[in-house]
C-alpha cells in the first residue's frame, strides 16, 4: 500500500520539471535586473551630488531594466509640468535580457542527465511565467520613481520580447527543426514546409537577408564613425558640457555606448534615403537637412550633418544600400550555382529570382522592425518624433535590395556558369582527377609507337598525331570535319584504335592498322574514327587482392565453401567449362598479367 504507482511518479517528475523551469525563468530575470542595479548603484555612490537616496537609485534601475525590454517610461518631473514620454530603447541593453531568457528556456528544455524533462510547451510557458513575475515586481517598484513604466507597454512589447526569446530557446534545444506546422495553419503553408526543397530555399533566403541587414548596420556604423571623426571638436564639447565630475562622465560614456547600435541604424536609414527625424520640423537625408532640429547636446548627435543641401560627400552614403544588395546577391548566387556541384544541380533563373526576392522581403521587414526600435519620442512638442522613420526605411531597404539584387544575382549566376573552373567544368574528369598511369603497352601498341616514330623521323612532314585532346564545351559540336577526327595521340602516348580488333576481324587486322598508316578505318580521312585512351589500372584484379578476398569469404562461410583456388576459371569451351588446371592462361589471369597475343581467343560468333 505504501508503494507508489508509476503514474504518480511520472506526474511528480513532470511537476518538478515545470517548477524547475519556472525557477529558471525567475533567476534569469533576476540576474539581468541585479547586474543593472549594481551598475546604477555604483554610479550613485560615486556621484558627489546625488539627487535622491538609495531607494530612488533602485527605482531608476528598475525603470531602465524595463526600458531594455521595450517598455515605455514617463518622466513626471518636467519644467512644463506635463509628463514626458521616453520610448527610445538603448539597443545594447536589450542583448542581456534576451540572451538570459533564451538560455533559461534552452536549459529547461534539455535538462541534465538523470533529471526529469518537461515538454516543450511546458518549458516555454514555465520559463515565460517565471520571467514575467519578476517583470511585474520590477514594474511595481519603479512606479514611484523618476522613470515610471507605462502599464500599456508591459503587455506589448515586453511580454512579446520575453515570449519570443523563450520560444527561441526551446526551438534551439529541439535542434532548430522546421515543421510540421500546427493544424490550424493554412494547408498550402503546411505542404510547403513539408518539402525539403522549400526548406532549403527558405534557409538560403534567411541567410542572405541576415547578410544584407548586417551590411546595412556595418555601413551605418561606418557613416557615423566618419561623421564623428570630422566633427570631433563638437562631440568633445558636448561631452564635457554634460558633466563636470568623473562619475557623471562615466555615466555619459555608458549611455553613449548603449546607444551605439541606435546610431548605426540611424546611419543606415540615412544611407537608404528616408533619413531620420530630429524633431517634428527637421529631417536629415543625403539630399540635405531640412528644417530646424531640436537642440540636444549629446556626443553622438555631433554626427548630424549641417543644415542646407547635401554635398557629393553626403551622397556617397548611398553606397551602403548598394553594398547590402550586392552582398545579398552574392550569397544567393553561391547557393544557386555552387562551385562544387555539377551543372545539373544549378538553380533555374526563376528559382534564383524568387529566392532573391524572398531574401529582399525579409531584409526589408527586419530593417523596418529595427528602425522602429531605434527611435521613439523623448518628450512632448518638438521631441515627439525622434529617430528613423521606420515605415519608410523598411520599404526603402526592400526596394534597394530587390532592385539591385535581382539583376546582380542573375549576372553572378551567369558568370559562375561560364567562367572556367566553376560548376560546369566539374563534369570533365580531367579537370580535377590526377592523371592515371596507364599499364604497360602490349606488343601491338609498342609496334605501333615504333612505326609512328619512324614515319615522323623519315618523312619530316605529314599528318600530325600529337594534337592534345580538347575539353568538352557546350558550344562545340560532337561532329568533326574530315581530317580532324583521326587524332590518335596526345603528348608522348600514341593511342592506337586498332589495337583491339573489331567484331569479326582477325588479329592481323589489329596488328596491321597503325596511326597514320594504311590500315582501314584509321587514317585521317575516316570521320567515324574516335580516339580513346587506356583503361586505368585497378588493383581489384591483382593476385594478392584476389587471394585475400577468397580467404575472407572462406572464413566467413564457416567451412561451407570448398577449397577452390583463388585464380579465375579458364575460358568457356563449347564442350563445357574448363577448370583452372585446364586453362593455359590460368596462371597469367591469376597473376593479373594479360595473355600473350598469339594465345588470345578471337571473337566468337553467336
Amino acid at each position: 500500500m505504501t508503494q507508489r504507482s508509476p503514474k504518480v511518479t511520472v506526474e511528480r517528475n513532470r511537476t518538478l520539471a515545470l517548477a524547475s523551469a519556472l525557477v529558471r525563468g525567475a533567476v534569469a530575470a533576476g540576474l539581468g535586473l541585479g547586474a543593472l542595479t549594481v551598475l546604477v548603484m555604483v554610479l550613485w555612490i560615486s556621484s558627489p551630488y546625488p539627487d535622491s537616496g538609495p531607494g530612488g537609485a533602485l527605482r531608476a534601475a528598475a525603470g531602465v531594466w524595463l526600458l531594455a525590454h521595450g517598455a515605455g517610461l514617463v518622466r513626471p518631473d518636467t519644467l512644463s509640468g506635463v509628463p514626458a514620454p521616453v520610448s527610445m530603447v538603448p539597443l545594447l541593453l536589450v542583448v542581456g535580457p534576451v540572451w538570459l531568457a533564451h538560455r533559461a528556456a534552452r536549459d529547461a528544455a534539455e535538462p541534465e542527465e538523470g533529471q526529469p524533462r518537461p515538454s516543450q510547451a511546458g518549458a516555454f510557458c514555465a520559463v515565460t511565467a517565471g520571467y514575467l513575475l519578476v517583470v511585474a515586481g520590477a514594474a511595481a517598484v519603479a512606479r514611484g520613481g523618476s522613470l515610471r513604466p507605462d502599464p500599456d507597454t508591459l503587455v506589448f512589447p515586453v511580454t512579446l520580447v520575453v515570449a519570443g526569446a523563450a520560444a527561441a530557446g526551446v526551438w534551439t534545444a529541439a535542434g532548430r527543426p522546421l515543421g510540421p506546422l500546427p493544424s490550424w495553419s493554412p494547408l498550402v503553408l503546411q505542404e510547403a514546409i513539408a518539402r525539403t526543397l522549400f526548406r532549403d530555399r527558405a534557409e538560403v533566403a534567411c541567410r542572405s537577408a541576415a547578410v544584407g541587414v548586417t551590411v546595412l548596420l556595418g555601413g551605418g556604423a561606418l557613416l557615423v564613425a566618419v561623421a564623428l571623426g570630422r566633427n570631433a571638436g563638437a562631440a568633445q564639447d558636448a561631452f564635457l558640457g554634460l558633466a563636470g565630475d568623473w562619475s557623471g562622465r562615466c555615466a555619459v560614456v555608458l549611455l553613449a555606448a548603449s546607444l551605439v547600435p541606435n546610431a548605426a541604424l540611424w546611419g543606415a536609414s540615412y544611407g537608404l534615403g528616408p533619413g531620420f527625424s530630429l524633431g517634428t520640423g527637421a529631417t536629415a537625408t543625403p539630399l540635405g537637412l531640412d528644417g530646424t532640429p531640436a537642440a540636444l547636446h549629446f556626443p553622438l548627435l555631433a554626427a548630424v550633418p549641417d543644415q542646407g543641401p547635401g554635398s557629393p560627400l553626403n551622397w556617397a552614403a548611398l553606397a551602403v544600400p548598394v553594398a547590402a544588395a550586392l552582398a545579398l546577391a552574392w550569397f544567393t548566387a553561391r547557393r544557386a550555382a555552387p562551385a562544387d556541384a555539377p551543372r545539373a544541380q544549378v538553380w533555374s533563373r526563376r528559382e534564383t529570382v524568387l529566392v532573391t526576392l524572398l531574401a529582399a522581403l525579409a531584409c526589408g521587414a527586419v530593417t523596418g522592425l529595427l528602425m522602429a526600435m531605434a527611435g521613439g519620442p523623448l518628450g512632448t512638442g518638438a521631441l515627439r518624433e525622434f529617430g528613423p522613420v521606420w515605415w519608410l526605411a523598411g520599404p526603402a531597404a526592400l526596394a534597394w535590395t530587390a532592385g539591385i539584387g535581382v539583376p546582380a544575382v542573375l549576372l553572378l549566376r551567369l558568370w559562375r556558369l561560364r567562367t572556367p573552373g566553376w560548376a560546369w567544368r566539374r563534369d570533365v574528369p580531367e579537370a580535377d582527377e590526377p592523371p592515371v598511369t596507364a599499364p604497360a603497352p602490349t606488343k601491338a601498341v609498342a609496334k605501333a609507337k615504333a612505326t609512328a616514330s619512324e614515319e615522323r623521323a623519315g618523312a619530316g612532314t605529314g599528318t600530325a598525331i600529337g594534337r592534345p585532346r580538347r575539353r568538352w564545351a557546350p558550344w562545340r559540336g560532337r561532329g568533326r570535319a574530315a581530317g580532324a577526327s583521326g587524332d590518335v595521340a596526345r603528348g608522348d602516348s600514341v593511342l592506337v584504335a586498332s589495337a583491339v580488333p573489331a567484331p569479326g576481324a582477325g588479329p592481323e587486322t589489329a596488328s596491321g592498322a597503325l596511326a597514320g598508316g594504311a590500315g582501314p578505318g584509321v587514317g585521317r580521312g575516316d570521320a567515324g574514327f574516335e580516339p580513346y585512351d587506356f583503361l586505368p589500372t585497378d588493383p581489384w584484379h591483382e593476385k594478392d587482392f584476389r587471394e585475400a578476398r577468397w580467404a575472407s569469404l572462406k572464413r566467413s562461410s564457416g567451412g561451407l565453401m570448398a577449397d577452390f583456388p583463388a585464380g579465375p576459371a579458364g575460358p568457356v569451351s563449347p564442350s563445357g567449362p574448363a577448370g583452372p588446371a585446364d586453362s593455359p592462361d590460368a596462371a597469367d589471369f591469376a597473376a593479373g598479367r594479360p595473355a600473350p597475343e598469339a594465345d588470345r581467343p578471337g571473337p566468337t560468333t553467336p
